[in-house]
């Protein structure tokens, strides 16, 4: 078995918690055919990150530097990792499930001559070597179980948070890897803004208070912000909330929205469906908000409260913020 390729997400100059993630997949398959792993880092500047790839299981880390990739740009993108593969002859590809890696890794399974599942929440090897994925179906109702078959390079992404990042070894090797990269005169980026965040990304946030149907209307997810702001948390939203047009898609945690595995999770007005349960079912500990004493999500919870949201969650928020 050659490399296993696991590709670095970076933003802002930060090497983002979904590479861990996935090179702790990659580990479980390095203990069944004792592969190396490689991280493969795609822009203009990588900086000196393979202390921490290699701290996270990373044997080497290919730099593909290049000015032309400084702004994402899916051809380009899929051009470099594609010589990459037909230079080193890799069998088996992990990224992240991000937005980016959706758009341009079909692109390189279509150059490549493989194979590609997306959104997995488990990958392990057959006796054969054969990458095996397991993705849900039916809107998390049931789980398919997927084989590639005469194919390689085998591609996969995986979900965000699926696997716990492990620390495994110490500064992996660093190869700069020279590509020639063609013009692209159908793609140009005008201009990147950079939007703040007020709260922790929900991806990747320890904390998470998210507000559901319950919350009547979106003035008051102010409640639920207020909360999240006293505890340090990210803020996040039920589909049902998302769809009524009071917060953004981006809050959206479930099925399909983003799937996050924090150490407290607070669900304020959440009845609780599979759909939802899907997306933070992982979470350490589970809190509940909710006045119906028959929700789902009480079956659910480590913790459960059964009251008026607004009566209790201004409550709580006010005795945290006397211990603090």
């Amino acid at each position: 078995m050659s490399e296993i390729l696991v590709l670095v997400d970076k933003a802002q100059d930060t090497v983002r918690n979904v590479t861990y993630e996935v090179l702790a997949a990659a580990l479980k398959l390095k203990e069944k055919n004792g592969a190396s792993i490689s991280a493969v880092y795609i822009g203009d500047n990588a900086g000196s990150i393979e202390g921490d790839l290699g701290k996270y299981g990373a044997d080497k880390v290919y730099k593909i530097e290049n000015a032309s990739l400084k702004d994402f740009n899916p051809s380009l993108y899929a051009h470099a990792l594609s010589e990459l593969v037909n230079k080193i002859g890799a069998d088996i590809i992990l990224g992240g499930n991000t937005l980016q890696n959706q758009d341009f890794l079909p692109r390189v399974a279509s150059k490549t001559k493989g194979g590609l599942t997306t959104d997995a929440i488990e990958i392990d090897l057959t006796s054969s070597s054969t990458l095996q994925v397991k993705r849900y179906k039916y809107s998390g109702k049931s789980i398919a179980t997927l084989s590639y078959h005469d194919v390689k390079p085998m591609i996969a992404t995986i979900r965000l948070n699926a696997y716990k990042p492990v620390e495994a070894g110490a500064a992996g090797e660093s190869v700069s890897e020279s590509i020639d990269i063609p013009a692209d005169d159908n793609y140009k980026v005008i201009e990147t803004n950079i939007i703040p965040k007020e709260r922790p990304e929900l991806t990747e946030a320890d904390k998470i208070v998210s507000g559901g149907r319950g919350m009547a209307n979106g003035d008051n997810f102010k409640l639920c912000y207020d909360l999240a702001d006293t505890v340090g948390a990210g803020a996040g939203a039920s589909r049902a909330a998302v769809d009524s047009g009071w917060v953004p898609y981006e809050m959206q945690v479930g099925q399909t929205g983003k799937v996050v595995s924090p150490n407290l999770y607070i669900a304020v007005g959440i009845s609780g469906s599979v759909q939802h349960y899907a997306g933070m079912g992982s979470s350490k500990v589970i809190v509940a908000i909710n006045k119906d004493p028959d929700a789902p999500i009480f079956q659910k919870c480590d913790y459960g409260i059964c009251g008026d949201l607004f009566d209790v969650l201004p409550a709580l928020t006010d005795e945290i913020k006397k211990l603090g």
